[in-house]
């Protein structure tokens, strides 16, 4: 029997063997998300340090309910280690961009579109951006529902994390993704015209 296969084993399997198992991954989870925020340890320098513990627990405990609900999808084709680490590494980084998120506002108007943008080129590649953000912004205004403009202005134009979108507007990621999916799909239609 295979390391990987020791593991799945001992997961889906029960008492002592099962309860040694869960710590046991527990702290390489554990291990996984402090190391995660270690690496990014830059840029959260104003987070205090039993605030980061407490992140990298969080994260652990997310990605141990995680992987023990998705165990049947596990194929074999890496490590169990491995692939169970990149749970971790998506709930490090999820709660890392609601903490930075935490207290902001979340900007659902169109308000932005002037400071859309960008500097330098010629006049003439000036004129044309400003008319085709001009265009995007009547397509915007027009053409997608208020739900579809929410979302397509948090996520494109403000660049609020999708999770933290999701948290703020009580739904999910995938709902998410298919409200900026459809949005997208009605701009360039409107545009191609």
């Amino acid at each position: 029997m295979t390391e990987s296969q020791a593991w799945v084993a001992a997961l889906r399997g029960s008492g002592p063997r099962h309860d040694d198992a869960v710590a046991r991954l527990h702290a390489l989870l554990l291990g996984g998300a402090r190391s995660e925020l270690g690496r990014r340890r830059g840029a959260l320098a104003h987070v205090r340090g039993d605030e980061l513990d407490d992140i990298a627990t969080q994260a652990a405990d997310d990605a141990l309910v995680a992987v023990l609900a998705k165990l049947d999808d596990y194929r074999g084709v890496s490590r169990f280690t491995t692939w169970a680490y990149k749970f971790v590494l998506l709930e490090a980084g999820v709660r890392l961009r609601r903490r930075a998120w935490q207290g902001r506002e979340v900007v659902l108007d169109t308000a932005g579109w002037a400071g859309f943008a960008a500097a330098g080129g010629s006049a003439h590649d000036a004129v044309e951006q400003a008319e085709l953000i001009a265009a995007l912004g009547r397509a915007v205004d027009t053409v997608l529902t208020p739900h579809q403009r929410r979302v397509f202005v948090a996520l494109a134009l403000n660049e609020v994390p999708i999770d933290v979108l999701a948290e703020r507007l009580a739904t999910t990621r995938g709902a998410l993704y298919k409200t900026l999916h459809e949005a997208r799909r009605r701009l360039r239609a409107e545009l191609e015209l």
